[in-house]
């Protein structure tokens, strides 16, 4: 974090008294402060600049910074900062902003933690608002966090920081958190990348942290926003959605400004405006959660018997959900084992040429992309009609790499809001789903009415770092205990997968008389992150045509 070459005692360009800090973010400070010429208060931020022996870098920021705040204060009156100075002293960039009689975001979200879906969204929306128009002027925020944005108690948001983009060596200059995937690349600044940014903020304010958390250095944080998946949010509620469509990680999959708007207003219209308590988190799913109504071979299949073979066929991912209730650790895992920041990105919009939210049916398989919207960032964008009209999706490859065409007859390309995707056999869905307090683990079983077999896709943060080992001393353990009749077939088998390091194990089990056969293959992508995909079924199935051909599908076309 960048410190003050001076004291509150001084004057910065022998004019500006700071008074106080106001907020700080990685390589940012921003000051309460007074302008000593005309005595008005004042917002000072504090920028560390890289070296530049030709001092281009000053002139150029100095210049952007001007610019935007001309242009946004003529098309944005009153809803963005109005900057009055930018200077250079010392290898530090100041610039001074009229005072705003509002609280940074950054300070509620000390304060209070989390907002209710209502506030949460109507400030979102603001703040939208600001950005829409100024993409429409050709102006990209990309610095925008919870310090740029000041919630007043009367009158709309204001939105500081434009221009700011550029002005050190690192893609970000204050809140690296906040950063898109693509600028963590370096790459150009695009208003998807404020998109990003405006999910980012929804996320904290629903779940009372970022996206990604700041690791000390920029570059660590940057690649952490790249190359980590992201935490599942489990307390946004209807807010969910939108999220996770703003947070996807490639910027083509990333929902459109209409459709959040779209979003954000059905929120504030049908939700009810309580106060601004912390939303409850989630309480763990239980293994029957689903739906599971079909036939097994000589009987009713049931919801129980539905978490019969759940358990047969992934008996650790039930001990799992069970142990983390009391101990927050999945068993037999190393608990000194620094967690990475986790899960998901978000559901495909719909494809639909008009403004739409993501369906809310997690369960049904969707394409790997679908049409979308595209508006011109030079003009404002139309109102969204009550009924989107159906768009037929443009086929595109599925995660399995390939054509469309690749997968068998039948399977569709599922994208989970917990950011893998799986080609699932046509009328698969999610029957059941645990989720570990802190989201370190989760779980997801899917199947379909009327077939015993199940595909169980389980994840971890906090893995052994041998997957051998895990099958091994964790796994076959438990199984042994749980009374199922469980017996290996084989030895456990170290394989890679994606280029992971993995281990198969196969067991019988029994299930009310009938003998069902598990494949479990555990890989990790991390040093103590990783996800299992176990395929359970009748044993006597188990060499059937169809039954090879899902497993193929399964491990050809998952995608963490």
């Amino acid at each position: 974090m960048v410190k003050a070459h001076v004291s509150t005692h001084e004057l910065v360009a022998g004019r500006y008294r700071l008074l106080d800090v106001v907020h700080r973010e990685t390589n940012r400070v921003s000051w309460a402060g007074e302008d000593t010429s005309s005595e008005r208060p004042v917002v000072l931020t504090q920028i560390q600049l890289p070296p530049d022996p030709r001092e281009q870098t000053a002139r150029r920021t100095i210049a952007r910074v001007m610019r935007a705040s001309e242009i946004l204060g003529l098309v944005l009156p009153g809803r963005v900062g109005v900057v009055i100075d930018v200077l250079e002293e010392f290898g530090t960039l100041w610039t001074v902003t009229e005072w705003i009689d509002g609280t940074p975001l950054s300070e509620l979200l000390e304060r209070q933690g989390t907002f209710n879906y209502v506030r949460a969204a109507r400030i979102a929306l603001e703040v939208l608002d600001v950005l829409e128009g100024a993409h429409r002027e050709g102006i990209v925020h990309a610095e925008l966090s919870p310090g740029q944005v000041f919630v007043r108690d009367q009158g709309p948001v204001v939105v500081t920081g434009f221009g700011l983009a550029g002005a050190t060596s690192v893609s970000r200059v204050g809140a690296p958190s906040y950063a898109s995937p693509e600028q963590a690349h370096g790459a150009r600044a695009e208003p998807s990348d404020d998109l990003w940014a405006l999910g980012a903020l929804l996320y904290a304010m629903a779940e009372g942290r970022p996206p990604f958390r700041d690791r000390g250095r920029p570059d660590a944080t940057l690649r952490a926003v790249d190359r980590l998946p992201l935490r599942s949010p489990v307390r946004a509620g209807p807010l969910t959605q939108v999220i996770q469509g703003l947070l996807r990680k490639n910027a083509r999959e990333r929902l459109t400004a209409p459709v959040a708007r779209d979003a954000l207003l059905r929120v504030i219209r049908d939700e009810p405006d309580t106060s601004d308590e912390a939303v409850p988190t989630v309480r763990l799913r239980g293994a029957a959660a689903g739906e599971g109504a079909g036939r097994l071979v000589g009987g009713a299949w049931n919801r129980r018997a539905t978490r019969k073979l759940v358990l047969a066929g992934t008996a650790l991912a039930v001990v799992t959900v069970a142990v983390l209730a009391t101990t927050d650790n999945l068993p037999g895992i190393d608990a000194s084992a620094s967690g990475a920041d986790t899960t998901p990105s978000a559901v495909v919009p719909p494809p639909a040429p008009a403004p739409s939210l993501p369906s809310a049916d997690r369960n049904t398989p969707v394409p790997e992309e679908t049409v979308r919207p595209s508006v011109s960032p030079s003009a404002p964008a139309p109102p969204p009609p009550s009924v989107p009209p159906p768009a037929k999706p443009t086929p595109t490859p599925p995660a399995g790499g390939g054509t469309a065409e690749a997968l068998p007859a039948g399977f569709r390309v599922y994208r989970a809001p917990e950011g893998f995707s799986v080609a699932l056999p046509q009328g698969w869905k999610r029957l059941s789903e645990d989720v570990s307090p802190g989201n370190v683990a989760y779980r997801i079983v899917f199947g379909a009415a009327g077939d015993p077999r199940t595909l169980t896709v389980t994840y971890s943060q906090r893995l052994r770092s041998d997957p051998v080992a895990v099958w091994r001393d964790d796994v076959e353990p438990v199984l042994s205990r749980a009374g199922i009749g469980f017996q290996r077939i084989g030895a456990i088998r170290a394989t890679t997968f994606r280029g992971y390091r993995g281990a198969d194990m196969e067991w019988l089990s029994d299930l009310d008389g009938t003998r069902i056969r598990t494949l479990g293959r555990g890989f990790l992508i991390g040093e103590n992150t990783g996800y299992s995909l176990r395929w359970t079924t009748p044993a006597a199935d188990w060499e059937s045509t169809a039954n090879k051909q899902a497993l193929d599908a399964f491990f050809r076309t998952f995608r963490e």
